[in-house]
């Protein structure tokens, strides 16, 4: 009797309103903090120590997916260390460098948590800024992102306004307002995770991705930023080209990549517009009576045949690579579409 009792009650309790939040929020104490790292050995017993004050204090149910991505000092022998003092730091060594991205996504493929927290190993990110992120995404967002407000205040001409100007075109590029696109501590739920594969330099729009193939709420909230205590920054306003043509390939891949001759044929019309405007510039001048310039005075005629090849060749280009991905897509039978969920 006193089984059927307590059976009752918990399926009262569970079919009740008050259960759901509940639910969600014990699913947010289980994270996969995700560390990608290079050179930092003289960074990981403070942050290790910070960390795990942080989420035992919390009671936060946790795993640490520490990367080692190549580095040439003693970082593996510290993680090797704190992996055998604490079963939930789990280390991967990889076998040479391959970029932060590239440890970012082994992390994520090598955790089991529900929600997943990328962060820096330099100290720069503070762990009591989790519990706030985990709180965040208790509103029933599916991303959030931290935002360094107080980062470069000492280089403003030289850092922080590129920075901004690039977090900027970002947004507009990606239709995702986010003030901070390189700040690495953000809070994903693994749903939005799903299908993510990563290159280059990209793990900075993973925000995006998730809002472009999962429809992801996104939101940010303004994190603590401390300036590096030891070690050399592995950043610089010369990966500022890279992170374009990564946003450009990102762009790309996920709004065309099921129908390219959208994306060359647009480009390819441009061309041919502008090719056909420059002969008519050339016309133009040849028939004026102020001007009267005969067509070989002016360069508007190589410019025409130039911008009407190329705009011919883009067309092209995007015939043969809609043969390529129709192709891809028939040989592995893979659909141009996700499905969230299905009924029956």
């Amino acid at each position: 009797m006193r089984e059927l009792e307590i059976f009752w009650i918990l399926y009262l309790v569970k079919t009740t309103k008050i259960w759901y939040p509940m639910e969600i929020h014990i699913s947010m104490k289980n994270i996969s903090i995700v560390i990608p790292i290079y050179n930092e050995a003289g960074n990981l017993d403070e942050l290790f120590e910070h960390l795990e004050n942080t989420l035992n204090q919390e009671k936060i149910s946790y795993e640490i997916i520490a990367v080692n991505d190549g580095s040439r000092d003693d970082t593996w022998k510290r993680l090797e260390f704190h992996a055998n003092r604490n079963p939930q730091i789990r280390a991967i060594n990889f076998q040479r460098n391959y970029g932060q991205t590239a440890a970012i996504s082994a992390g994520i493929t090598h955790s089991a948590g529900d929600v997943v927290i990328p962060m820096d190993a330099d100290l720069e990110n503070d762990p009591a800024d989790i519990p706030r992120l985990l709180s965040k995404l208790n509103e029933g967002y599916d991303v959030v992102s931290g935002w360094r407000q107080n980062r470069w205040q000492n280089q403003i001409l030289s850092r922080k306004i590129p920075s901004i100007l690039a977090n900027k075109l970002i947004s507009v590029v990606s239709g995702v307002p986010l003030s901070d696109f390189g700040c690495t501590l953000k809070a994903y739920r693994r749903e939005v995770l799903n299908g993510l594969n990563l290159y280059g330099d990209m793990h900075r729009f993973m925000a995006a991705h998730a809002v472009w193939n999962h429809n992801a709420k996104v939101t940010e909230i303004p994190v603590a930023y401390t300036p590096r205590k030891q070690g050399v920054s592995n950043y610089g306003l010369n990966r500022s080209w890279k992170v374009l043509l990564d946003l450009l390939t990102m762009k790309f891949m996920t709004g065309y990549a099921s129908r390219p001759i959208h994306f060359f044929g647009l480009v390819g019309f441009i061309s041919i517009m502008l090719g056909v405007i420059s002969g008519a510039v050339a016309v133009y001048l040849r028939f004026s009576v102020k001007y009267h310039a005969t067509i070989i005075q002016t360069p508007l005629p190589t410019i025409m045949a130039m911008f009407i090849t190329v705009g011919v060749m883009l067309i092209l280009m995007g015939l043969l690579a809609e043969i390529l991905m129709r192709t891809y897509h028939e040989s592995r039978g893979k659909p141009t579409y996700t499905i969230k969920e299905k009924i029956n």
